[in-house]
Parts: structure tokens; C-alpha cells; sequence
């Protein structure tokens, strides 16, 4: 009898609980991409991630005997139908967490039920589930330290398990859904390629994936919590694409960095500090599963009567582009625009800069951010969108506006990160290198910088639409 895997955002072999239950017997491995149905397309960076994540994903599999195929479509149509064509005893996967993946995949199992096609689902992207970690009363958490300390108070999450050594191809039925090709699928830009920045920087896949961690083991996780903030430093997992596709489990993760510091490799400090933002990822995704329009509406209805501007087109294209003025913002922008990425402390400046200082809509950013990331997830994308807006759950208080000048000078004190990323304004001293539009003509001039040339002025006053945006939240009460 055959078995269908299909694959989703577990684009991996090791710590697979749906590729796990198939092991030993014949299975068609099945990646559906779909089209047609309610779920929110990815981004372009995104989907360079996931035809590399795929090609990675058909050679591991080839290299133990099976094989990935491709459909495009509707799964709710195409999984029954290739189900019935091959006589599949039954069909599994890993489940997804948005309200739309959600439907979808209960209407897929409803017609497999009725089939006979014995559907089973598993968790392959969390350590907790989002219905088992519960207030006293029974209710979703909505404040993550609370939800951390009572998922923690579970006990760790179960050790991943290591990938099957073989697994069995079974032949593809007939007559049944057509097969796509990965390069048929349009994922990879053409007219122009944009992507080298992103080819440089990541290596999507499994494979890439583990050397990512051992590298973030070997030289990022100690000093990890204390020095997480800074960009200039190699103090950051960049696990976070590979999360997002499933080439890694969290669960791995998780055990990798209590073993560091079991070892000595890493402090106890450290590791917790890192598992706690494995935590930040899950309790995004506690928060989408309760609240599925988290990615669309205000978490808080009282900022729906926020006074947001309507966009100015130049600044919002300033900010897209990292030509502010203000050069943590820029080198941010420009990072994020030439890799896919951007450090988390960053994230948190340039998304503060936008709407509070720009008084711009934060779904505005959030769109931004799902085109341009590579790790663009819906849970935790949204969410951090929310919490710097103060509309979200666990929110930063509306009164809290980062000041890039100042978060600048204190996570990139030594100007690396600034001048890695905006070489025009390179020479200035470090003293004003996050302030240029504050230096004298003649330090200006020393350096070679003409502001509004060179480098832009800034494009708005901090002080100012700070003030602005502080009565316009206090409006709200």
C-alpha cells in the first residue's frame, strides 16, 4: 500500500514527524504549490528561498532512494484526486497555523476521511502546540512572559529524532494530477535578477540550514544574551529563513543550544536567552492560530481610530530605499534589500521610524517586509509589526519611539554595521557618523560628504514627529 507525504514549511528530512510515520514503506513524496485558494502568496524573496529550499529538499530525498514531486494547484483537489489514483492507504503532513492554512487543510482531511485515505496531521513546526499552553482560566495568552513560563512549566519538548536512513519511492499513478517542474513554477527572478545579494549571503536547504547552527554554536551563542542587540557582531542565529521553511526544526535548535551549554561551550545564561526567542517565535503563532487576522487588523480595535497620514510616496520611498538620512535606518534598509535580512534590533528601529516618526500604517511595513525578507512568516512578522506599533499583543508602550540616532550609537558604537552598509558616509568619525546631519561643514567636508549629494539630509525632524505621535497615541487612552 502506498503512503503520501506532503510536504509544506518542512522542507526537511531530520525531525519529521509525517515523513517519520511513512518510514520503510513505498510513499510518493508530494510538494503542492498552491494557486487558487484564500492563502496569502509569498513575497518575492521568499520565493527564491523556497525553489532553492525545494531543489535541496527533491536531492536529499533522491539521495535515499525517493523522489519529490511537484503539483500546482489546489490541494483540497489535487491530494484527493492523486490519493484515489494511487490507492494511497493513507496521506500526512505538518500542520500549519494561519486561519487560512487552517481551512483549508480541515476541508483536505474531511474529503480524505471520506475516502478512506486515513489523514493524519503532526506538528513539525512548533514546541508547543497553540491549544496547550493556556491561561489559568482556559483562555490564549496575550503577554509573553506569562505564556513562555507556563509553556516552560510543560517540560522540554520532546529530542527531534534523526532523519530516515532510506525511504522507498513508489511509482506515480495513472492516471493522476500533472507533475510540475520546480523551474515551471516561476519562482526566480529574470528581468532583472535582483537576487545575488541573497545567493551570497544563504545556502536554503537542510544541508544549510545545520552549518548555519554550527556556525551561530561555534562563534554566535556565547555572549548571545548580552550581546544579541548588536549588528556588528556575529551574536545572531540567522536561523530564522530556515525556521520559516521547515530545514530546521525548533525542536533542534532548542536541544542544540541546552547541549552548548551543557558542555561548556556556552553559558546557561546564554542558552536560555536563545530558547526564549525561539519562545517570541512561538508565541507569534499562538497568537495567528487565536487570532487569525492578526496580519490584517489592529490586535487592540482602539487603534482603528488612529489617525495614521496618508502616505507621502518620497518618504515611504526614502525608507524603502535607506535614503533617510538617519544611517542606521539606511544601512538597515539596504541590508534587507541586498540580503533578504535584517537583525532583529534593526527591525524594531526601522519599523518604530516608519510609524511612529513617519506616522505611516503599520500594515504598510508589514507588506514591505513580506516581500522583501526571506524569513517572512505570517505570525511572527505580523506580530512584531503590531508590537511596535503599540496596537498588538504584549505591546511595546506607546510611548516608546526608537530614536535611530541613539540606537545607533549604542547597538553599532564602533560604526561597522553603518559603514558595511553605507560606505558614502564611511570616513566620518565615529562621533558623527550616526548624526551627520548634526556635523559641522568642516568634518563633512574632511570626510567627503556633501549632504544632500553624497548622503541625504534627513527627511524629517526626530523631535518633532516624535511629539506628533505621542499625542496622536495619547488620543486614543
Amino acid at each position: 500500500m502506498t503512503d503520501i507525504v506532503l510536504f509544506r514549511d518542512d522542507l526537511r528530512l531530520a525531525d519529521n514527524p509525517a515523513l517519520a510515520a511513512c518510514a520503510g514503506g513505498p510513499a510518493l513524496f508530494v510538494y503542492v504549490f498552491e494557486e487558487g485558494v484564500a492563502r496569502r502568496a509569498l513575497g518575492g524573496a521568499s520565493r527564491w528561498w523556497l525553489h532553492h529550499a525545494l531543489a535541496a529538499l527533491a536531492r536529499d530525498i533522491a539521495a535515499r532512494g525517493g523522489r519529490l514531486d511537484i503539483l500546482r494547484g489546489d490541494p483540497r483537489v489535487l491530494v484527493p484526486a492523486l490519493a484515489e489514483a494511487a490507492g494511497a492507504r493513507r496521506v500526512v503532513w505538518s500542520r500549519r497555523y494561519d486561519g487560512a492554512g487552517v481551512k483549508l487543510d480541515s476541508q483536505m482531511k474531511e474529503t480524505l476521511a471520506a475516502a478512506g485515505r486515513a489523514p493524519e496531521s503532526f506538528n513539525a513546526s512548533l514546541l508547543y502546540e497553540p491549544w496547550t499552553v493556556k491561561t489559568g482560566e482556559g483562555r490564549p495568552f496575550r503577554v509573553f512572559t506569562p505564556f513562555w513560563k507556563a509553556a516552560r512549566a510543560g517540560g522540554a519538548p520532546p529530542r527531534p529524532a534523526a532523519a530516515p536512513k532510506r525511504v522507498v519511492a513508489a511509482d506515480w499513478p495513472k492516471p493522476a494530477p500533472p507533475r510540475a517542474r520546480l523551474d515551471d513554477l516561476g519562482l526566480l527572478p529574470t528581468t532583472p535578477d535582483w537576487a545575488g545579494g541573497l545567493r551570497a549571503a544563504w545556502t536554503p536547504g537542510e544541508t544549510g540550514a545545520q552549518a548555519r547552527l554550527s556556525s551561530f554554536l561555534d562563534e554566535g551563542l556565547r555572549g548571545y544574551a548580552d550581546r544579541r542587540d548588536r549588528p556588528d557582531l556575529p551574536h545572531h542565529s540567522r536561523l530564522s529563513p530556515h525556521l520559516r521553511f521547515g530545514e530546521i526544526s525548533p525542536r533542534q535548535a532548542f536541544h542544540a543550544a541546552a547541549e552548548a551549554a551543557e558542555s561548556g561551550a556556552a553559558t546557561w545564561k546564554d542558552a536560555e536567552k536563545f530558547q526564549s526567542e525561539l519562545g517570541w517565535r512561538e508565541f507569534s503563532c499562538h497568537l495567528l492560530f487565536h487570532w487569525p487576522d492578526l496580519p490584517t487588523k489592529n490586535f487592540q480595535p482602539k487603534f482603528d481610530a488612529f489617525p495614521w497620514r496618508a502616505p507621502d510616496e518620497a518618504a515611504l520611498a526614502a525608507w524603502r530605499k535607506g535614503r533617510t538620512g538617519y544611517p542606521v535606518i539606511d544601512a538597515g534598509m539596504r541590508e534587507l534589500w541586498a540580503t533578504g535580512f535584517m537583525h532583529n534590533r534593526i527591525r524594531m528601529v526601522v519599523a518604530s521610524f516608519l510609524i511612529k516618526n513617519m506616522l505611516t500604517d503599520w500594515r504598510t511595513g508589514e507588506d514591505w517586509f513580506w516581500d522583501t525578507l526571506c524569513d517572512a512568516d505570517p505570525a511572527s512578522n505580523a506580530a512584531s509589526w503590531q508590537w511596535v506599533a503599540g496596537s498588538g499583543a504584549d505591546a511595546a508602550p506607546y510611548f516608546r519611539i526608537f530614536n535611530p540616532v541613539l540606537q545607533g550609537e549604542k547597538f553599532d558604537p564602533d560604526g561597522a554595521y553603518v559603514r558595511r552598509w553605507v560606505p558614502e558616509i564611511a570616513r566620518l568619525p565615529d562621533k558623527w557618523l550616526h548624526r551627520p546631519g548634526q556635523a559641522p561643514a568642516d568634518v563633512l567636508k574632511a570626510a567627503g560628504v556633501r549632504l544632500g549629494r553624497d548622503y541625504p539630509a534627513p527627511i524629517l525632524d526626530l523631535a518633532a514627529t516624535r511629539d506628533r505621535a505621542l499625542a496622536a497615541l495619547a488620543r486614543l487612552g
